[in-house]
């Protein structure tokens, strides 16, 4: 399973704008190690986070607990009676990798990410957040 899972990392909330969309907050967070940076349109409704809050996140190319690629045409919610990454999960998203950018000294890296409209921008350590150059991810989150 470890080749599914990307990235992991907690963070903690620096701020939650919560006017600019109905029913989405965006949210922008530092690792706490404080070598990433996190911005996040996450829905308030089926996952509130306010300031001040910590909450994990992980980055997986699949939810199959044994890290094999989802089957083709089927999705994670096709799984009925199996369990999956998921479960262990407060708030699943899916999306595509839509923008990389290397800073120009190599050691930092900018990962963007759409989930449907929901935008994700993740700003750390190459070494990091390069696992992330793929085309389509999940994205979990927990308290």
């Amino acid at each position: 399973m470890a080749d599914a899972q990307l990235y992991e990392e907690s963070f903690v909330t620096t701020t939650a704008l919560t006017q600019t969309y109905d029913r989405v907050d965006r949210i922008s967070a530092t690792s706490l190690d404080g070598s990433t940076k996190i911005t996040l349109d996450v829905n308030s409704e089926l996952y509130p986070i306010h300031s001040g809050e910590n909450f994990t996140v992980l980055v997986a190319s699949t939810l199959n607990l044994d890290g094999t690629k989802d089957e083709a045409n089927q999705g994670w919610r096709g799984k009925v009676n199996e369990p999956t990454l998921a479960d262990m999960w407060d708030y699943v998203t899916y999306g595509k990798v839509y923008r990389v950018e290397d800073e120009g000294d190599g050691e930092k890296i900018k990962v963007y990410v759409s989930f449907g409209g929901l935008l994700c921008m993740l700003d750390g350590p190459y070494k990091k957040l390069s696992p992330l150059k793929i085309e389509y991810v999940y994205m979990l989150l927990k308290n």
